[in-house]
């Protein structure tokens, strides 16, 4: 079952949103790696439920550390991570089996287990589990930024509206509004429109899609594997994982369909004594040729459907009956996946990305 994402750094996830308990078990930590308690705090935090316009569900998402930790060091062995779900309102799917919701797993769900599943809350098809793949990288993090790799993402378009990339904003100071906190966006501007969007959109019982921006800096020149192992191929496959995506670009994405060869294409030139890819167009050059990175940002932007858990009535098959009836969703929904997507898509990226990173070289000894 694809409950596994990596193969020498791996992350199995676990869980279902309203049973007792999400997590994750994290293979791969070189023995002697540091545990950073704070730094699995901040990014939980990130994607926390329970703020201004987004789900209410209050969800702690306070883990706990079962396996693979020894006085705050990794043993080298399978590090098991647990959140306990202590405020599921499973009441509020009071409705299912029988009247699976339009925009959900729920149909594909039931013929899959012959109607064993638990759907609550979408269970294990929940992005309620993101929670294992957070906290999984932010522990694997480090590994990158050893090697002075980064991974940053925000929320890049809500609706038709598009924030600035993160490659043209330089020292956003994120504390600076409630707004781009929330919502994890770094274009103040954009963060207060996003705001007023979703708000107008969760007044009309209405959901909107939703985009996410994340940049991969500081590759070494050449990283990745041939063909379907390919650092494109490896990211995509983890981004259209989470739950809601719908589409992936890499570099240039969908404009890249528009133009001609002798825009497109990227001259190299010396930096530094090293071959570098010079942007053409006006454009950023591409992170990565061949599946390989080539020295330059990795960028790629992640595309999210609108939440189909609205509140407004549909009309759906009831299956009792074999007719279509209307359907009202009611509990704790988010009106737009992107703001809590963020932190995610950037958990996806390093899992990645430590993982291609495996296959060209060992990881060091981290007890320093």
């Amino acid at each position: 079952m694809g409950m596994s994402l990596g193969d020498n750094i791996r992350v199995t996830l676990f869980g279902e949103s309203h049973g007792p308990s999400v997590g994750a078990l994290l293979e791969g930590i070189p023995a002697g790696t540091n545990i950073d308690n704070d730094a699995l705090v901040r990014e939980l935090e990130r994607r926390k439920p329970g703020r201004k316009g987004m789900s209410r569900r209050l969800e702690a998402d306070q883990c706990e550390i079962l396996s693979g930790v020894y006085e705050g060091r990794a043993t080298g062995w399978p590090i098991l991570i647990v959140a306990r779900n202590n405020d599921a309102k499973s009441s509020d799917y009071g409705f299912l089996p029988d009247h699976p919701r339009p925009g959900h797993a729920d149909m594909v769900e039931i013929e899959r287990s012959g109607g064993a599943a638990d759907l609550r809350g979408g269970g294990s098809q929940s992005a309620r589990l993101t929670l294992g793949l957070v906290a999984a990288a932010s522990q694997t993090r480090q590994l990158l930024s050893q090697r002075g790799i980064h991974v940053r993402a925000h929320l890049y378009s809500v609706g038709d509206t598009q924030s600035r990339s993160l490659l043209d904003l330089n020292q956003i100071d994120e504390t600076q509004k409630e707004s781009m906190q929330r919502l994890n966006c770094l274009d103040p501007e954009a963060a207060d429109l996003f705001s007023s969007m979703i708000e107008s959109s969760r007044m009309e019982l209405d959901s909107l899609g939703s985009s996410v921006e994340c940049i991969v800096s500081g590759l070494p020149i050449g990283m990745g594997e041939p063909w379907f192992d390919g650092i494109e191929p490896a990211l995509a496959r983890a981004m259209m994982a989470i739950p809601g995506a719908r589409a992936v670009e890499f570099g240039r994405g969908t404009h890249a369909s528009k133009m001609k060869g002798s825009e497109h294409n990227d001259s190299w030139t010396l930096q530094d004594d090293r071959p570098t890819p010079e942007p053409s167009a006006g454009h950023s050059p591409d992170g990565a040729l061949g599946g390989r990175s080539t020295g330059a940002p990795l960028r790629m932007v992640v595309h999210f459907k609108p939440p189909s858990s609205i509140p407004r009535p549909q009309s759906t098959l009831h299956l009792p009956s074999g007719e279509q009836r209307t359907l009202k969703v009611t509990g704790r929904h988010d009106p737009v996946i992107g703001p809590r997507a963020v932190p995610v898509a950037e958990a996806a990226a390093i899992l990645v990305i430590a993982d291609l990173l495996t296959l060209s070289e060992q990881f060091g000894d981290n007890s320093e």
